[in-house]
């Protein structure tokens, strides 16, 4: 009998309204559990955000126009670089670029921007990142910077350091900047830079510790500092991958002579169309 008559009062208790302060408390929660959840999945997999490697079986075949070789570099016997020189037709060369490709694919995504080199007289050297194409071994921060040493080395072997260009394209941007702080090349290009990957993470996550979470810095701001050569910045303004913010800040850091080359409308992977770059580039490898 008791029970029966505290069972409305009971559901009359339960049917009480939230209050405002309640219902606040109640979204911060759900804010706090959905924000520590994304947070997690950019921390766990950001290598998959941020890398697009396309992996190659060792004995695949290269089809690639003009003259080319194909050359393994091994730094131990789990990393081995697989790299690619292009040559130009004329037997006197300029000189030689080393080309830091973009977080996709791999060599052969990006062997079609190489006639712009080859026709001045370059010979191009692409090296594929560690998982990319044939390359070997595990990816990481280090891996690439011991790469970037790797090839000026060999490249001074064979050329002199004022017939060294160096070229980042991307992701490959702080590789080539960090090469060429090394020693004192040619020139250095940079097509679509970043100011530092937790920066570049900042500009599509804003609400998260960019800093602490990111893994990766490759900090090309850094890197531009102590880079001696002439450098010369490519940076579209329709850019959405790597935002055309991220490009001005570095301008900061550029030497006077240097140069930032604004693209209008260019986006991430189209700059290589444009009348000004074309004759930008044309007017660079030609001095």
């Amino acid at each position: 009998m008791c029970s029966a008559n505290l069972q409305p009062e009971m559901e009359k208790k339960n049917s009480i309204p939230l209050s405002k302060r309640q219902r606040w408390l109640r979204r911060l929660q759900w804010f706090v559990i959905v924000y520590c959840l994304i947070g997690i999945g950019l921390y766990h997999f950001q290598d998959e955000i941020l890398l697009h490697p396309t992996v190659l079986a060792g004995d695949y075949t290269f089809k690639f126009a003009g003259k080319w070789e194909e050359v393994q570099i091994p730094f131990n016997k789990e990393e081995v670089t697989n790299m690619v020189k292009f040559y130009p037709d004329d037997t006197v060369r300029r000189g030689v670029v080393l080309y830091f490709h973009g977080n996709k694919d791999n060599i052969e995504h990006y062997a079609g921007f190489v006639p712009a080199f080859t026709r001045k007289g370059y010979e191009v050297w692409m090296p594929d990142y560690p998982g990319f194409g044939k390359s070997t071994g595990e990816f990481s921060e280090k891996s690439l910077y011991d790469l970037g040493f790797a090839l000026q080395q060999m490249a001074i072997a064979q050329y002199g350091k004022d017939s060294i260009v160096i070229y980042g394209k991307s992701l490959g941007t702080a590789v080539a900047a960090y090469t060429a702080s090394v020693n004192p090349f040619h020139r250095l290009i940079l097509e679509t830079p970043y100011y530092s990957i937790p920066a570049l993470f900042s500009y599509y996550a804003p609400i998260y510790p960019a800093s602490s979470m990111s893994k990766y810095k490759f900090p090309t701001y850094a890197f531009l500092q102590e880079v001696k050569c002439p450098v010369t910045i490519f940076h579209g303004t329709g850019d959405w991958v790597v935002p055309y913010g991220a490009g001005v800040r570095l301008k900061q850091f550029l030497k006077p002579g240097d140069q930032f080359i604004k693209i209008p409308g260019g986006s991430h992977n189209n700059l290589a169309e444009s009348a000004t770059y074309q004759k930008s580039l044309d007017s660079l490898l030609s001095h």
